[in-house]
């Protein structure tokens, strides 16, 4: 019995401490397979929270395509939730216009991990508004019109002029005197041709004045370009009377280098290359490029040549701290021939120049640096300088007739700026210096200088998710025309959240006052007989805007629609005076002097409607119509019969558009380019009377087939039905142009 007890008593005891066992090993083995949590929120700078950002774990060592372990996107308030096996992790979080966040995380069983992420604005993405206010935003807050050209929009018509591209986007016009490298100016919204400003990498590209002649501005190496309509004087000064148009040149994004080379020829002895290099290492990227293009041109002396050098150079020197670099450098030459189609009406008639030549250097660069302190503050200072020069030279045998033309303008800016962030609003103040100096050929040699200073106050604020409020105001000191003040406002509004067959609806509204000082030719002229006015005031323009942006079939269908008025204000014209009397002998002004004025009065007003339609996963259509109803309304000073009162401004048209189809299959991409312009005021300004240029139709063509990893072939047809048309009266555009060639891509893997 004993023994029997002793037995029962230690198999009790047995039994129990295996129970115990499996019980207390258990639980330890159930938590070793317990997953952890990861929970976070994303934040912008401003410290609002990012809603729909994707965010995806995937095993550290695992190659690029692998399947993830888990994925989710954040709420509206930010938020997210993982649950992880233990283990070594890479997580990734994308959203649209916002730069990639990669981080590497290691969790054991059960952990509870908090990894709250600030995302930062990515500033090439086509979702992300960099020029419209002091600190970048994303594009659906914007209270004017804004329109982007992405690097795949520019590779998909594959052309090479810049101005080309920007002739296809609402409320542009343009007037080129030549096919090829002839003077090319541009009109936005009704403004004149020294009423945009452009800026490369954020250096302004324009002369004293406002004029800036783009002939010579070429694609290559450029990664999106952003058009900003209305007057923003408020952040940018003088010249920013119509708008600003921004370029903004590729940055290294590869670990390893990639190499793209361009090369391609075809009609009138036309040849092109270009070479791009970028790529990362460690805290730096680097973009270098250079470009090259030839014709020899469709009629005599009609040859143009064009080379240009960019780099853009960023170094991270902490997270919170970068420094970037960015230079462009274009030399070109372009035969100057003249109105070719109108000389034959001259008596006696006229053969082509073929004599005149005309050669410009233009060179940009730009230092920005950018600092984050803490979560409020945001710290920018930049410095650009622009030299600009060009040479008309007419190397005619008749010594009368030659005669040399030699125009040089630089300015140099500098930039200080800080931002405060709070509660999803941005206030930013800032102080701006700029010295221009110019040796303009009117002013036969002599030095022209202006020295400029600026402070500007910007904010923008979002009391709500839907409302954006923004409002600005700038204080330009002038040496030369005193002291101006340009304010801004504007607002953007969510007006309905849809999905289905009704999306998003979007309104906007803006207000904004702008101003463009005289040439220095105008104010400092040292001309005898037509001096310079030193008492000329700025030309101003008040602009006032309102648009809608409407989603339909789940968003698949994008309209727009921006209404503008624009009244232009203190417009400067050269106005003849008598010669003195009694008139002495030996007067050199005898035929009379004259000077400028601030005389002129006119106004723009229209309509800008754009859409796109993503019919299929392959097939889009896009296109716009613009309405541009501009009355001259004062112009005593007036000498030719176009610029009289009751005339719509000159080459600015009533009507025009633009229709594109993009069509990508497999390895094949096709574009189809549709371009009218109506009906517009012209001089021919040879005494003939013309005063109305005939509207005109193109179509051109691009296609692209990948022939293997890294090479695909290209083909482009400009003006495929070799229509016979002018911008500008009495030069004729470029006949139908086929151009054939090849891209090969090497590396950035």
């Amino acid at each position: 019995m004993k023994i029997r007890r002793a037995v029962l008593f230690y198999s009790r005891y047995v039994i129990a401490l295996m129970i115990f066992s499996l019980l207390f090993c258990g639980g330890a083995f159930a938590q070793s397979f317990s997953p952890a949590t990861v929970t976070g929120i994303l934040m912008d700078a401003s410290h609002r929270p990012i809603g729909g950002a994707h965010i995806v774990v995937t095993d550290r060592g695992a190659a690029k395509d692998a399947k993830p372990i888990t994925e989710t996107d954040s709420r509206d308030d930010g938020s997210f939730k993982l649950s992880v096996p233990p283990g070594d992790y890479r997580v990734e979080v994308t959203r649209d216009a916002f730069t990639k966040v990669d981080r590497e995380i290691t969790v054991t069983a059960g952990q509870q991990m908090e990894m709250n992420l600030q995302l930062e604005i990515a500033p090439l993405s086509a979702r992300v508004v960099i020029t419209a206010q002091a600190v970048p935003f994303e594009a659906t807050s914007a209270p004017t019109r804004v329109d982007f050209v992405t690097r795949q929009q520019i590779e998909a018509q594959e052309t090479i002029s810049v101005l080309d591209l920007l002739s296809t986007l609402p409320g542009f016009s343009l007037s080129r005197t030549g096919p090829e490298g002839g003077l090319a100016t541009l009109f936005l919204d009704g403004g004149n041709s020294n009423h945009t400003n452009v800026l490369i990498d954020g250096a302004p590209a324009n002369e004293s004045g406002g004029f800036i002649d783009i002939s010579n501005l070429v694609l290559d190496n450029v990664e999106k370009i952003e058009v900003v309509h209305g007057a923003e004087s408020a952040i940018y000064g003088s010249d920013a009377m119509a708008g600003v148009v921004q370029i903004f040149t590729r940055r290294g994004e590869t670990r390893t280098p990639e190499l793209d080379l361009t090369g391609d020829g075809g009609s009138f002895g036309t040849g092109h290359g270009a070479a791009e290099l970028s790529g990362l290492f460690g805290r730096f990227d680097y973009a270098v490029g250079g470009t090259y293009f030839a014709t020899a041109g469709q009629g005599p002396n009609d040859s143009f040549y064009n080379r240009a050098l960019s780099g853009n150079f960023g170094w991270k020197i902490s997270d919170t701290n970068t420094l970037r670099v960015s230079l462009r450098d274009n030399s070109s030459a372009a035969g100057i021939a003249g109105q070719t189609l109108l000389l034959p009406l001259l008596s006696p008639p006229q053969p082509p120049d073929l004599f005149q030549t005309n050669k410009r250097r233009d060179f940009t660069g730009n230092v920005v640096w950018d600092a984050r302190k803490g979560n409020h503050w945001l710290w920018h200072a930049s410095a650009s300088e622009a030299d600009l020069r060009s040479n008309d030279t007419e190397a005619n045998p008749d010594p009368n007739l030659a005669f040399v033309s030699i125009d040089q303008f630089n300015h140099v800016q500098g930039i200080a700026q800080a931002t405060y962030l709070f509660g999803g609003a941005a206030l930013t103040g800032g102080y701006e210096y700029e010295v221009e100096n110019g040796f303009p050929s009117a002013l036969f040699g002599q030095h022209g200088r202006r020295n400029n200073q600026a402070g500007y106050v910007d904010g923008r604020l979002q009391p709500t998710k839907r409302l954006t409020l923004t409002a600005g105001v700038r204080v330009d000191a002038n040496t030369s025309f005193g002291t101006h003040v340009v304010p801004r406002v504007g607002a953007a509004y969510l007006l309905r959240h849809g999905n289905g067959n009704v999306g998003d609806t979007r309104v906007h509204a803006f207000y904004g006052q702008g101003i463009d000082e005289p040439r220095l030719d105008q104010s400092f002229g040292t001309d005898p007989c037509f001096p310079g006015n030193p008492h000329l005031l700025p030309e101003e323009s008040r602009t006032s805007s309102a648009g809608i942006d409407q989603g339909f079939a789940g968003n698949r269908v994008d309209l727009s629609a921006d209404y503008f008025y624009t009244e232009l204000r203190n417009v400067i014209s050269f106005g003849s005076l008598p010669p003195p009397n009694p008139l002495p002998p030996s007067d050199p002004c005898q035929f009379g002097t004259g000077t400028f004025f601030n005389t002129d009065l006119a106004i723009a007003r229209g309509v800008n409607v754009s859409g796109e339609i993503r019919l299929a996963k392959r097939l889009t259509f896009s296109g716009h119509y613009s309405y541009d109803n501009t009355l001259v309304l004062k112009a005593p000073n007036a000498f030719d019969p176009s610029e009289q009162v009751g005339n719509h401004l000159l080459r600015r048209p009533v009507n025009s558009g633009t229709a594109t189809v993009n069509y990508y299959k497999g390895r094949f991409g096709g574009n189809i380019l549709g371009y009218f312009t109506g009906q517009r005021t012209d001089s021919d300004f040879l005494g003939f009377g013309f005063t109305h240029n005939p509207g005109y139709a193109r179509i051109d063509v691009a296609s692209s087939y990948q022939i293997q990893r890294h090479a695909t072939m290209f083909v482009r047809v400009g003006n495929l039905l070799n229509k016979q048309y002018q911008d500008a009266l009495g030069f004729p555009a470029l006949g139908r142009e086929i151009r054939v060639g090849l891209k090969l891509k090497i590396g950035g893997e």
